[in-house]
């Protein structure tokens, strides 16, 4: 027999039985920013090839902003308020990976002070780099270049955009 919420032991046993049985997504929320002439911050991680927008995997259980502001604390030392949500993208297993959500925050415009103060804090970056529109979107390979041309467009738009591995749905 099912147990009920009237016996709350029972049915918290229950239900996190269920929990434990369900799909775990990966989170990756990344930060959309720019300087004052326009330019993309793009990042250079050191354990992976090619340039990334700032941000990183959000850890069990943190909220996918919570994780963005997190990462850009830890990595460049920002401490910034995000403007929105611009994307989400479904990203489908491929190699070894399982499916992962990705988001991407409008991070906003940074003051020439801290565009001028930017560089890696921690061993996971090896550079960083304000590029105009179309220097960033070379330098950004596959699924990224794709979620990025989206973002960019929701942020001139003012709207957010679902993806399903890149593509708009």
């Amino acid at each position: 027999m099912r147990p009920t919420p009237a016996d709350p032991e029972a049915w918290n046993a229950y239900l996190a039985e269920g929990n434990a049985t369900q799909a775990r997504k990966r989170v990756s929320a990344d930060v959309l920013l720019r300087d004052e002439a326009g330019r993309v911050l793009l990042v250079k991680p050191t354990y992976k090839p090619g340039w990334d927008l700032p941000g990183g995997m959000a850890e069990a259980n943190e909220a996918p902003d919570d994780a963005a502001r997190r990462e850009l604390k830890e990595e460049l030392g920002l401490d910034v308020t995000l403007h929105g949500l611009l994307v989400v993208d479904w990203v489908p297993p491929h190699g070894p990976w399982d499916d992962q959500l990705a988001f991407i925050f409008d991070g906003g415009t940074l003051s020439p002070e801290e565009a001028d103060s930017l560089s890696p804090r921690d061993n996971e970056l090896a550079d960083v780099a304000f590029l105009l529109h179309d220097q960033a979107a070379r330098a950004l390979n596959g699924r990224l270049h794709d979620r990025f041309h989206a973002a960019f467009t929701a942020c001139s738009g003012n709207s957010s955009v679902f993806l399903h591995d890149g593509v708009t749905t």
